[in-house]
């Protein structure tokens, strides 16, 4: 099995990969959609209650566990009208779908984001 980031746009996936790698994953397909501020708005709306544009958004679809066929991570949708930074929001959302969340795990997810986001530059 491979990584398969051919739904990502090119001058994201370097931060994609160095995302994945930093949380040991090796395999599966991830999609990167860039969107407009409505489009994120109304996704937010459907899926978060949350009816405001954000800068990205998770989707994340198969879990850590065994599946049958190669691996879908999911889909991460940024704005970039509302993202100061879209390879920060890229590594942002790829750590969502690897199952971190900044909310709930005391700093863990942030620090790791900041350590890629150095690697990188």
């Amino acid at each position: 099995m491979s990584l398969d980031l051919s739904d990502v746009p090119a001058d994201l996936r370097e931060s994609v990969s160095a995302a994945l790698a930093a949380v040991g994953v090796t395999d599966g397909h991830l999609a990167v959609e860039l969107v407009d501020s409505s489009r994120i708005r109304e996704l937010n709306r459907e899926h978060r209650d949350k009816d405001v544009p954000t800068d990205v958004l998770a989707f994340p679809i198969d879990g850590a566990g065994p599946a049958p066929g190669p691996r879908e991570l999911g889909d991460v949708v940024i704005c970039r009208e509302h993202c100061s930074d879209v390879i920060e929001a890229a590594v942002h959302g790829v750590l969502h779908l690897c199952g971190y969340d900044h909310e709930t795990d005391g700093g863990k997810m942030l620090a790791l984001q900041a350590g890629v986001l150095e690697g990188l530059a």
